[in-house]
């Protein structure tokens, strides 16, 4: 199986009062290898699928020390899609948060670059993924965020404060990439929330290993100040009974069909419901039997 997370009684109660478990193997080193390819292709603009991904922060040529960003690349890379689709995913995330099933909301290919002449690779402010998710009902994200490389502290790997999904609703981060101050929108909600010293927690994990988390929880990372890239893909789930809101906003408007608020299974596939699968046409596509293209 290309993506193990198997959720246990124990890992449901751990994740409702922390907000987050960590997992040291995700995906096996043949998979890390093949993700680390498809990544690199899609940087450099490769589209197999013959659709772009919708969303692309870095291309070659502009600054080399800043977060590499692609969105919803299962559209456009096959190999990346099997892991952003898989139905282990879907069914994990779909647990953690009591949910029927799950869907894929967005997802994220993330490069951090390493230091390079005395200048790290760019933090990420910390933020709550909820925050960014109010064209949905109910609003709430799961993540699951997979590391292509061995991940430590100062290699800017991913940050948790623990049980910070507790403390509310905070707005969308005036800074998301490459912030100066990648903690001061989070310091501002954990004195709101009355927690001067928040619990954090680096996720330390091997190449494979990773992360879920709860989309109200604050998570952020500082900059890389190794040596080593720090690459990483993510699927952000929200419940498979998601609808839109009336306020769907700039982006997410160019999914909505008119008159209905109901999820169109083409852009926000189920990966895993209970008692109803998962939405037909993903494994044929990431085997690539079905294209986009075909009638």
């Amino acid at each position: 199986m290309p993506v193990s997370l198997e959720i246990t009684h124990e890992d449901v109660t751990a994740f409702a009062r922390d907000g987050f478990l960590i997992r040291d193997r995700i995906i096996d080193k043949t998979t890390v290898d093949r993700l680390r390819d498809a990544m690199e292709r899609s940087f450099q603009g490769e589209c197999e699928t013959g659709l772009a991904p919708d969303e692309v922060n870095w291309k070659p040529g502009d600054d080399p020390h800043v977060t590499r960003q692609i969105c919803n690349v299962w559209k456009s890379n096959r190999t990346l899609a099997a892991i952003i689709l898989s139905e282990a995913i879907g069914r994990a995330t779909a647990t953690l948060n009591g949910w029927p099933g799950a869907r894929i909301a967005q997802d994220n290919l993330l490069h951090k670059p390493p230091a390079t002449g005395g200048t790290p690779g760019g933090a990420l402010g910390m933020h709550q993924d909820s925050a960014y998710a109010g064209w949905a009902t109910p609003r709430l994200m799961c993540t699951v965020w997979i590391a292509l490389d061995d991940v430590t502290r100062t290699g800017g790997t991913m940050e948790f404060a623990r049980g910070s999904h507790l403390w509310g609703a905070s707005s969308p981060i005036e800074a998301f990439h490459n912030p100066e101050d990648y903690q001061s929108d989070f310091r501002r909600a954990a004195g709101a929330a009355g927690v001067p010293d928040p619990d954090m927690i680096a996720v330390e994990v091997p190449a494979g290993g990773g992360s879920i988390h709860h989309g109200w929880l604050w998570h952020g990372s500082g900059p890389n100040a190794t040596n080593n890239p720090r690459r990483s893909v993510v699927s952000h789930t929200i419940s498979s009974e998601a609808r839109f809101t009336s306020d769907v906003g700039y982006v997410y408007s160019r999914y909505k069909r008119i008159g209905t608020d109901a999820m169109d299974p083409a852009f926000f596939p189920i990966l895993w419901s209970d008692g109803q699968g998962r939405t037909e046409f993903i494994d044929a596509y990431t085997r690539a039997d079905k294209s986009w293209h075909a009638a």
